[in-house]
Order: C-alpha cells, then sequence, then structure tokens
C-alpha cells in the first residue's frame, strides 16, 4: 500500500489538524469527526498501519467517550462504539459508571428483537469485559441468547436482520457470526455443542455462494433488494471476514474451510487498489489485519492469554518486479509475506516450472530453488536459466514451508502462476537494401544499412524494377527474434503514404516491392518517396524507428479511369493559424442631393403631423373631461404617459431594439395600460351616469 493520501476525523467541537502523518507512503489529515464509529474507525485504522496516536487527539476521543458512557441517553449503539474506540484509546472509565453499562446493556440483550440490538448490547459487554479487569461480566441465559440469534439464519448461510425481514444477507451474516462468538466468550458454562456444529455447517453453506473473479479473487455480494441495507462487495466481505475470525477464535474445533478460501479472500482486498471511501479504506484495512494473525489476546482481569484461530493465515508472494533485463543481467526476487508485509521465515520458493505465454509445450526449466538474501528478506535467482530468452512467460512458484506446524498455521496454496516479460537489446545484422530488374533478378544497385544509425540512402528505380529491404534481428541468447510489428513506409512527397509488413523466414526478414504491380496502388505517382523501417516489441529494448533515405520512382501516366490520390486530412489546429489576409476596395459613395431638396422633403414629411393636428381642432378636441380628482387625475395622466412610451418604443425599435426585445417589453407595458386604462375608463363612465341622472 503506497503513494496515496486519505483524511480522517475527530469527535469534538472545535477542529483540530494534523498534517503529513505519514506510513510507507500514506499521508493523513486529520478534521472533525461526525460519531464515534467513525473515530473508532480513524484509530483502529491508525493502530493497524502504526501510525503513533497524538496526545491531542487521544483527549479529544476521550471526552467524547466519557460524554456518551456517562450520559443516561446513550443507546446500545452508542455505548457499543464508545468502547470500540475506548479500547484503542484507553481513556478510564469510571468504576460506577461501568456498572451502569453492565446493567443497560444486560437489560438491552434480553429485550433485543433484532439481530443489530444483539450485535451492539453483546458487542458492548464483550469490550467491557475485555476492559475493565473488575468487571463481573457473563450472560446467565447464554444459550437462550445463543438460540435466539440463531433463529435469524437461513437454510443458505445467510441471516436475517429481523423476523420480520424476509430478506436474507451475507452482510448481516458476518454480524450474526461476531454476536454468536460474543456469546460464547461471555457464556458462564459450555455452549451446547450441536448448536456450534450446526454454525459450523451453516458457515461452509454461506461459503458455498461465495464469488470469484478471474484472477482468484473471492468475495461475498449481496442482491441488491433493498438500497437502504445493501453494503456492497467491500463492507459484505469485510463483514463475512470479522465475524468468521471472531468466532473461529473461540471455538476449538477446527471449520474445516479451505485454505484456499482464505488466499482467495486475501488477494480480492490486496487487489481492489485504495478505496475513496474513508469507511471503505477502514473495512480494506481491518479485514487485512484480521487475515494477518491467526491469533487473538483476550483479557481477563490481570491476565492475558492467546487463543488460536481456526483459520489458515494466507501468504501472498510479491515481486519487486515481473519485467527483467538479460542485458542488465537482473536477478528473479520474489517476497513471502502475510498479507500486511510481515515476514516468515522456514520456508522456501521453488521455481518448477517456466512456460511460454500461450503455449502448451513442456517446462523450460527445471525445478530449483531460489536462494534467501537475509539482508532484504527475498528469495533470489541471480541468473535465468539459459532456456529463457526475450520474450513472455509464465513462471510457476511453490512454497514449501520448513515447520511442519506451520502447515496448520500459513496457507501457501498450491502453484502460484505469475506472468513474466523478459526484455533485451537485440542485435541488428546483415541489413542491406537492393534495387533489382524485374525480368532477371539481378541486382542494379545494393546499399549496406547501418539500421542503428543514420542513414541518408539515394536509390531510382522505374515501374519495371523491384526493391528488396532484408535484415536479420538477434536475442542476447543469439537465438532469432520475431517481433510483433515491422512495417515499411513509404511516403509520397504529396504526403501520400503507403505502409507494408515486412515478413520474416528464420533469421531473415525480407520484403520485395515489385513496382509493376503497385502503380495502381501508388496512384500513377512519380517523385520522391521517403522510407521509414518501423521494428518494434514490448520486450525489444532497442525497437527501431529509422529513416532510410529515399527512392525516385519513374512510374508510367496514369489512365483516364485510373483510381486518384485520396484527400489529405487536413490539420485541425490549422484552423487556430494566421488566416490569409482579405483585400477589398469599396465603391465610391455615390453623390448626395443638395441640400434644398433634403429641407423640402423633410417638410413634405412633417406636413401629415400638421395635418393631424388641425384635424383635432377642426373636431373640437378638449380638456374639459380631464378628471379634476387627485387619484383619477393621476391614472389619466399615466395612461397618457404610457401610451407615449409606446409610441417612443416603437421608435427604439426601427432604430435599435430587435422583434424579441420589442415584443418583450410591449408586454409589460400592454398589461400596464389595460389596468390604469381601465381606472380612467370606469371613472369616466361614472362621472357620465352622475351626469345623465342629474
Amino acid at each position: 500500500i503506497c503513494n496515496f493520501s486519505f483524511s480522517f476525523v475527530l469527535t469534538g467541537s472545535r477542529q483540530e489538524t494534523y498534517e503529513n502523518e505519514v506510513f510507507g507512503g500514506i499521508s493523513f489529515d486529520i478534521i472533525d469527526l461526525n460519531s464515534l464509529e467513525e473515530t473508532y474507525e480513524a484509530l483502529r485504522t491508525f493502530q493497524i498501519l502504526g501510525i503513533e496516536k497524538k496526545p491531542d487527539l487521544t483527549a479529544t476521543a476521550c471526552r467524547s467517550i466519557s460524554e456518551t458512557v456517562g450520559s443516561s441517553s446513550s443507546t446500545a449503539k452508542d455505548l457499543f462504539y464508545a468502547l470500540k474506540a475506548n479500547s484503542i484509546a484507553e481513556c478510564k472509565i469510571d468504576k460506577k459508571a461501568s456498572k451502569g453499562i453492565i446493567s443497560r446493556l444486560n437489560a438491552a440483550v434480553s429485550g433485543a428483537s433484532s439481530l443489530l440490538d444483539f450485535y451492539y448490547s453483546v458487542g458492548g459487554l464483550v469490550l467491557i469485559k475485555d476492559q475493565s479487569s473488575e468487571a463481573d461480566v457473563h450472560l446467565a441465559d447464554a444459550e437462550g441468547v445463543f438460540r435466539s440469534v440463531k433463529a435469524f439464519s437461513q437454510s443458505d448461510g445467510r441471516w436475517r436482520y429481523s423476523s420480520n425481514n424476509p430478506e436474507s444477507s451475507a452482510f448481516a451474516a458476518g454480524i450474526a457470526l461476531e454476536t454468536l462468538a460474543g456469546i460464547v466468550w461471555l457464556a458462564s458454562s459450555e455452549i451446547d455443542q450441536s448448536l456450534i456444529s450446526t454454525l459450523k455447517n451453516d458457515i461452509i453453506k454461506l461459503f458455498d455462494s461465495i464469488e470469484k473473479y478471474d484472477d482468484g479473487a473471492l468475495y461475498f455480494d449481496d442482491k441488491l433488494v433493498d438500497g437502504h441495507e445493501y453494503q456492497g462487495p467491500l463492507s459484505t466481505t469485510s463483514s463475512v471476514l470479522r465475524g468468521l475470525t471472531a468466532f473461529a477464535a473461540v471455538t476449538a474445533e477446527n471449520l474445516n474451510l479451505p485454505g484456499d478460501k482464505m488466499l482467495g479472500l486475501a488477494k480480492f482486498f490486496l487487489g481492489i487498489g485504495v478505496p475513496g471511501d474513508a469507511k471503505d479504506f477502514f473495512n480494506q484495512i481491518d479485514s487485512l489485519a484480521c487475515l494477518e494473525s491467526n491469533r487473538q489476546v483476550f483479557s481477563l482481569g490481570n491476565l492475558n492469554f492467546t487463543l488460536p484461530c481456526r483459520v489458515s493465515i494466507p501468504l501472498i508472494l510479491s515481486f519487486p518486479s515481473t519485467v527483467l533485463s538479460l542485458t542488465r543481467k537482473d536477478s528473479l526476487k520474489v517476497g513471502v509475506s502475510t498479507v500486511l508485509g510481515s515476514e516468515v521465515q522456514s520456508l522456501t520458493v521453488k521455481l518448477v516450472g517456466a512456460f511460454s505465454s500461450g503455449s502448451k509445450d513442456a517446462s523450460l526449466v527445471e525445478s530449483q530453488e531460489l536462494n534467501f538474501d537475509r539482508t532484504s528478506g527475498l528469495h533470489i535467482l541471480n541468473d535465468l536459466p539459459k532456456s529463457i530468452d526475450v520474450g513472455s512467460y509464465t513462471f510457476v512458484f511453490e512454497v514449501v514451508l520448513h515447520e511442519p506446524e506451520h502447515e496448520e498455521v500459513y496457507f501457501t496454496g498450491s502453484q502460484t502462476k505469475v506472468p513474466i516479460s523478459v526484455t533485451g537489446l537485440i542485435k541488428v545484422e546483415n541489413s542491406e537494401i537492393a534495387v533489382l530488374d524485374s525480368d532477371l533478378g539481378s541486382i542494379e544497385s545494393q546499399k549496406k544499412l547501418d539500421l542503428a544509425g543514420k542513414n541518408a540512402i539515394s536509390l531510382s528505380a522505374n515501374h519495371l524494377q523491384k526493391l528488396r529491404l532484408s535484415f536479420q534481428l538477434t536475442t542476447p541468447r543469439g537465438r532469432s527474434f520475431k517481433p510483433h510489428q515491422a512495417f515499411l513506409k513509404l511516403r509520397h512527397e504529396s504526403k501520400v503514404e503507403h505502409i507494408f509488413v515486412v515478413g520474416n523466414s528464420g533469421k531473415q526478414f525480407e520484403i520485395v516491392l515489385n513496382f509493376l504491380g503497385l502503380v495502381e496502388k501508388f496512384f500513377y505517382l512519380s517523385g520522391k518517396y521517403d522510407m521509414e523501417l518501423t521494428v518494434g516489441d514490448a520486450a525489444m529494448e532497442n525497437s527501431l524507428l529509422v529513416a532510410i533515405g529515399h527512392i525516385e520512382l519513374d512510374l508510367p501516366e496514369a489512365p483516364e479511369k485510373a483510381p486518384r490520390p485520396p484527400p489529405q486530412p487536413v490539420d485541425p489546429y490549422s484552423r487556430y493559424g494566421p488566416k490569409a489576409e482579405i483585400t477589398h476596395i469599396f465603391r465610391a459613395p455615390e453623390k448626395r442631393p443638395p441640400q434644398e431638396l433634403s429641407l423640402a422633403f423633410l417638410g413634405l414629411t412633417i406636413l401629415p403631423l400638421l395635418g393631424f393636428l388641425i384635424g383635432l381642432l377642426r373636431l373640437g378636441v378638449n380638456l374639459k373631461n380631464f378628471p379634476t380628482k387627485p387619484v383619477p387625475a393621476t391614472f389619466a395622466v399615466i395612461f397618457h404617459v404610457g401610451i407615449g412610451a409606446v409610441l417612443l418604443l416603437y421608435v427604439f425599435f426601427w432604430v435599435k431594439l430587435d422583434l424579441f426585445q420589442t415584443l418583450k417589453l410591449l408586454g409589460f407595458l400592454g398589461v400596464f395600460l389595460v389596468f390604469v386604462g381601465h381606472r380612467i375608463l370606469s371613472h369616466l363612465a361614472a362621472a357620465s351616469a352622475k351626469l345623465k341622472s342629474a
């Protein structure tokens, strides 16, 4: 685990930040947490990664723990996570408060009706028993509680959250196993072994539903029935693993789980990368810690003792590099460790086979042991076997434990297949290019090439001749090498390109271009063709992209119906470059009329307005009916101003505004005029009615 940053938050009223907490390339930024659950997850992650606790961090957590423990309104869930956080923060809990917690949790166990109720209350009792040397914690009717929890199990090994919920879950199975482990630990007398045996069968059934990736990684997942309860593969697998290891730690019987199952779970947690969510990251680290050791330490009074776990610890093979260079004489290095990197002594790593990728032939090597280097802690094969050359291989490794008792503790898997790439410098020899006579096949001109250096070959040919290019490729072991790609490119001066594959027969790579059969493909384009050779392979440390030179081709004239060269693609960046300058000469302006004529035309346009005013006077328009009261007079003035505004809007429409702007403003003015016009017309109608009645 390396090269990533992460942030955790701590409970508290004030914000505290710790920067540059680094462990194995991991940097942490710590800010305020929202709950004791998140506080515990942060502290537990720091503990697993070996990051030292800060005094301020512990003090902040202890304040929140004390508040939760001392509060009478704290639920069993609150107490559970407070005690979990306290198992790492190691805060002092008052004896009186401890007794109160025990009585409250015992009452919660008695009144529990769902799986989570049992989980929080039983888990809290286990934690208070581990943390308090003077606490007398036990379950008088442990077997009855065990049966109550067992009632939520299903025939496929999954569990329900409650009797009212018909849906079963693998995530709930992990919670149930952890709860039952706590019940066994708190029991004042031994639990009926038939119940334990039944539970072991449930675990085996649960593992029958495990899912698998192509690389051998195993994981648990639930069907998305209820989005609120769905946890996802990472959380579900982590829950099952926590419950499994917790139950295996308290039972004296072997669970009979195949070691390859635990190895598959380890591959899952190691192969998912670094999750972007804080809870997912905790689940990943905590699950790896469960797989790291098959022992759990319990405290009883002043005594600490260790219980052996009935689950094998998977051993993981790691490789500093899976690409080895024959040129640098790289050594094959293999590391063997637990999932969190703890070294395991007294074992041997063997290379039992090596196969060419995609080949079903016999192994290229005989079984041999790798030498253990105590300084680096790696198993090393200094010299690769002579049968291993440049290319891609599948190496098969086997881990052999020296101590017989280790076989009950660790699981190594039968054999591990690892893809290994071997690279090297490829020798390029006997490179030459020649122009041949088409009829006789005699060499008209021939030149040597230095494909590792610069070339400026100049050749000429006509459509009755041929071009031949040949070279040889040899590996550092002296064997012929066949690269993934070998191309010869000819590019005409008009940018038309032609690419040809260079074939091989044994050690010799050769291509012959018969120009008589290629005139149509070349679109009958005579002229200069630049030649470029490309030779490349992932295992080739000196891949080639060499400009050979050019050849002048004299091709016949194109017939009338001959195909034309395709249009060359336009550079998309050319549109952002400078454009061609545009030159334009405007015509001379028309001659304007005399000023007197223009003024006379203006007078003619004003005459209709004068006629309109004279017409109003002839019709006897007057202001006698203009309202005299303040409110009606105000509305009358506003109404006429609105009409004037509409006329002014028409002027602006012709001068500046567009149609949409004009219609939008006209809509507002129209509504306004309807309102004020209705008011003033209503007033005039009322005044006229009064005048007639008088």
